[in-house]
């Protein structure tokens, strides 16, 4: 998905649906940031049913606060150009920031099963885990298990703060594995990293909000992920991005759950490729909360209607409670 179409008010429902586009991207743009496939071990994957078997050196965070380090600027706000030049009616504007809670979004990145490279957009929700999607770990149409997988925190063009801040996922716990009825609804992931950055660059709490209560809070939501069309640096608002599009996240402000429909919840913010895994972010009590899980997008059967697809943080509650 290269283009964006503003959102409508959707008037369908799943059942009409043509088709479900997921929006991890593939990639063949190398930086250095990126660590040595080879020297990155193989996860151990294990689906969200036989999640309560397992015996994890952390206990998996399902609610809570979310966490400030101390010494690490906090910023509710997106900082706007003061030309923003918005491209048709791309929302977007680079996300330079590395303030809190910005600084807990990173770059989920790896090797598919096939060989190929790939990135797409996780969160730290504690110490060492990283929520994403499930299709960000396992290829939606192989079903093939992800080889390697590794998190950038806070990619700017291309950089971190620190290039052994980079981590490699131990283990995954998978929603779906796109076999069942219910893929969408259990489009995520959460993912074991072998280092504790949650304590340098801060992590989201998760915050299970009724559909009902989205209505209260119009376009007062935020979304980050790293979109693989964003910034274009051909683009001479954004020459200064010089590692291209998917090394910097495009930040939007004031978007919007629409709805909910069969589970899955229908969002307004901007994505593209490479926005899978994105959060949706609310600011409530002056402290910001992961309250939907970006995944997909939808098309109606003429191909004219889209809305973007978000997964419900109760169902990552329900799956992991006993954790």
């Amino acid at each position: 998905m290269n283009q964006f179409i503003r959102k409508k008010p959707f008037n369908f429902v799943i059942s009409v649906v043509i088709g479900v586009v997921t929006l991890g991207v593939l990639t063949s743009v190398k930086a250095e940031i990126d660590p040595n496939p080879e020297q990155v071990p193989t996860p151990k994957f294990t689906s969200a049913e036989n999640a309560n078997k397992l015996k994890l050196p952390v206990k998996l965070p399902t609610d809570g606060k979310s966490f400030k380090p101390n010494g690490l600027n906090q910023s509710n706000k997106i900082p706007v150009p003061k030309a923003r030049g918005i491209i048709g009616e791309d929302n977007r504007i680079p996300m330079t920031l590395r303030k809190y809670p910005w600084s807990a979004i990173g770059r989920v990145a790896g090797i598919t099963a096939s060989g190929g490279e790939y990135h797409c957009t996780g969160t730290l929700i504690s110490e060492n885990v990283v929520l994403t999607n499930s299709h960000c770990v396992v290829d939606n149409k192989t079903r093939k298990l992800n080889q390697k997988i590794w998190f950038q925190p806070n990619v700017i063009n291309a950089e971190v703060l620190d290039k052994s801040d980079v981590a490699t996922v131990k283990e995954v716990i998978y929603g779906t594995d796109f076999t069942d009825r219910n893929s969408v609804q259990n489009d995520w992931a959460v993912m074991l990293i072998d280092k504790p950055l949650g304590r340098k660059y801060g992590y989201l709490a998760l915050k299970n909000l009724p559909t009902s209560a989205f209505a209260k809070i119009p376009q007062q939501l935020f979304f980050v992920g790293y979109s693989g069309d964003f910034p274009d640096s051909r683009k001479p608002r954004y020459r200064g991005f010089t590692a291209g599009p998917g090394w910097t996240a495009g930040a939007q402000q004031g978007c919007s759950i629409m709805g909910e429909e069969q589970g899955i919840l229908f969002h307004d913010c901007d994505t593209a490729g490479g926005s899978s895994g994105g959060p949706i972010i609310a600011v409530i009590d002056n402290n910001p909360y992961i309250v939907a899980l970006n995944n997909a997008e939808i098309k109606d059967r003429d191909g004219k209607g889209v809305v973007n697809l978000a997964v419900k943080i109760s169902n990552i509650q329900r799956a992991l409670k006993g954790n």
